[in-house]
């Protein structure tokens, strides 16, 4: 059996037609759906009519495939003993508008009914109908088998750290641990904007990775704000805020790594064009400026301003919706502050370890390549958090368990009620996960990507407001597809062909641009979207409910896309970072200064 990578596309079937001549089937047909999976691992499912003939996950054989992840997908073309295939029918809507019509759905009626869980399972039963063409059985064979079973095997990394990260924070709870520091903060911290600029300063400073970042900024920050009264969905926002978007303007960080790899085949490295679009990633950039100058100026819009009323006033931190509130626990008496700190030391410390051990930084990685031996930068392109996060999550758990129980602050009895606790706070954030992603699966197979690969290409000449247009695509994509890795592993090949280098090897600015509107857009898409991992754990991390953080951070993220949108014009004519980028955080300082005032004339200054 010989393995081929071609670029055929998402959704890409290829079939086998050799009767009995091919040992690897016993039907005149069959159908070979090779499907990326996270970490490297590529998915190969054999039908030969409507039974499954074998299924193997292939590792070695597909080394040479760019190990990419989190919802994207990769095919390779299946050569079988006698040398015949043929591509095979795809889904009538392939690469149509109508692929996209599963998450809109799904988004739509979670805005309107405000429950997240039926929205998100009927958005994948219309995913499933319409890659079935229209069949019962098989919708029903495409939302289970290829939707909720593929996306708990693809996630369940993710859920094993959430569960660990829900263990070790009952754990701190338990031990007076956050007590001591939410004791500490109401003496240090003394001002709501003070809380909030602590929040965001441990945001930026955890940049390794958004999945860690949402998770442990919340545990560690929730006290805080709590006795600060500000409420969760502002919370929420401040770490949704800070995770992928300073993630996407860290070289060193996951999704650095990822870019470069993305980006490689030109005379500048991928790190090195990584490093040059940073200072017109306006997105992430001025989201930062719009959080600093909003936390200053102490007020908010939108239905952001209805949540920090009622929790400054009412004193009641959710407005709406369920309450997250973690069941009473009765602190130790002997717990202090380092019962908090050192833990989470432990857990960063531990699980950056893990990422680069998976991605090989000792030698070895999980794939068993040796290409990234001492590279850390490399290792991190090269891990997989699916991996990396619940490897470093376990070691943390057993020596802070260990830690505790010498400290004398927790009973071994005590430790072990600590985890089903854990399990249960997170649950929902499980379950959303899971909807969202077999949502994903849905529009992946539908080929969404291809249509809107169309759109860019067909936009190709427009080149001064092109940076423009490839941020609206993007910003859409990543909206309806709920993932920014997907979006800009299929948006920078068609950015850089569509401003490709100069024969002497020189790369244009505007390419520069472009590769930024990409990567500013796929953030903002995933910032928006109520389907995003990132959005889900951020709701998880600030123990929000998930619709209140959807629709209060929306108003937010579309002013700084609005703002982010104008400068890409001005930059695709400019072409100057020194003059652009000044520009753009004035306009931001300056629309916020303008909404105060309209705040203040429409509700007076106390009601905003």
């Amino acid at each position: 059996m010989q393995y081929k990578y071609t670029d055929r596309g998402a959704g890409a079937i290829i079939g086998c037609q050799c009767a009995r001549k091919c040992r690897h089937t016993k039907g005149d047909s069959a159908e070979i759906h090779l499907l990326f999976r996270v970490g490297g691992l590529v998915r190969i499912r054999i039908w030969c009519g409507l039974s499954r003939l074998w299924s193997a996950i292939v590792r070695k054989q597909f080394s040479v495939l760019p190990r990419l992840r989190r919802g994207i997908f990769c095919f390779a073309n299946f050569s079988p003993p006698c040398g015949r295939t043929e591509t095979l029918m795809e889904p009538q809507f392939y690469g149509t508008v109508l692929a996209l019509l599963p998450p809109i759905i799904a988004i739509g009626l979670a805005l309107i009914t405000k429950e997240v869980y039926s929205s998100l399972f009927i958005g994948i039963l219309v995913g499933g109908l319409l890659v079935s063409d229209f069949s019962p059985i098989g919708m029903i064979n495409n939302a289970v088998r290829e939707g909720l079973i593929a996306a708990v095997e693809g996630t369940a990394g993710i859920f094993v750290f959430l569960v660990v990260l829900g263990i070790i924070v009952a754990l701190i709870n338990k031990a007076g641990g956050s007590y001591a520091f939410g004791e500490w903060a109401k003496k240090n911290i003394k001002s709501r904007s003070g809380a909030m600029l602590a929040t965001f300063a441990l945001g930026v400073l955890i940049f390794i990775d958004d999945y860690f970042n949402c998770l442990t900024v919340g545990s560690v920050m929730r006290p805080v704000t709590d006795a600060h009264k500000i409420s969760r969905a502002k919370l929420s926002y401040l770490i949704d805020a800070t995770a992928a978007p300073v993630c996407m303007i860290a070289p060193i960080s996951s999704w650095a790594a990822a870019v470069s790899k993305f980006s490689e085949g030109m005379e500048l490295s991928g790190l090195e064009l990584f490093i040059k679009a940073i200072p017109y990633n306006f997105y992430s950039l001025l989201t930062l400026v719009f959080i600093i100058t909003i936390s200053l100026m102490k007020f908010d819009y939108g239905s952001m301003r209805i949540h920090e009323l009622n929790a400054r006033v009412k004193g009641d931190l959710y407005t709406e919706g369920e309450r997250n509130e973690s069941a009473e626990v009765t602190p130790s008496p002997r717990g202090k502050v380092i019962d908090l700190v050192i833990p989470v030391a432990i857990l960063i410390v531990v699980c950056v370890l893990g990422l680069i051990y998976i991605g090989g930084f000792f030698g070895v990685d999980a794939w068993g390549g040796a290409d990234f031996g001492g590279d850390f930068v490399g290792s991190f392109g090269n891990t997989d958090a699916t991996i990396g996060l619940p490897w470093g999550g376990i070691i943390s758990l057993v020596i802070v368990l260990v830690y505790l129980i010498a400290r004398r602050v927790v009973s071994f009895k005590e430790a072990m009620e600590c985890i089903p606790q854990g399990f249960i706070a997170m649950v929902p954030a499980i379950l959303i996960l899971t909807f969202a992603t077999a949502l994903k699966n849905m529009t992946g197979m539908l080929g969404a990507d291809v249509f809107v690969s169309g759109l860019v290409n067909n936009a190709a000449g427009l080149s001064m407001l092109l940076p423009a247009i490839i941020f609206i695509v993007a910003c859409f994509l990543a909206f309806a597809t709920g993932t920014s890795w997907g979006t800009f592993g299929i948006l920078i090949p068609i950015v850089m062909a569509i401003f490709p280098v100069s024969e002497t090897g020189e790369i244009s600015e505007l390419l520069i641009i472009g590769m930024s509107a990409c990567l500013a857009g796929a953030v903002c898409g995933d910032h928006c979207s109520p389907i995003s991992d990132t959005t889900i754990m951020s709701s998880a991390g600030g123990q929000c409910n998930h619709l209140n953080h959807v629709s209060t951070q929306l108003p937010y993220a579309v002013s700084v896309a609005v703002l982010s949108f104008v400068m890409f014009i001005i930059a695709g004519f400019v072409q100057n970072v020194w003059i652009v980028l000044p520009i753009g955080v004035a306009l931001t300082v300056l629309f916020l200064f303008v909404m105060k005032r309209i705040m203040i004339r429409r509700y007076g200054k106390d009601n905003i």
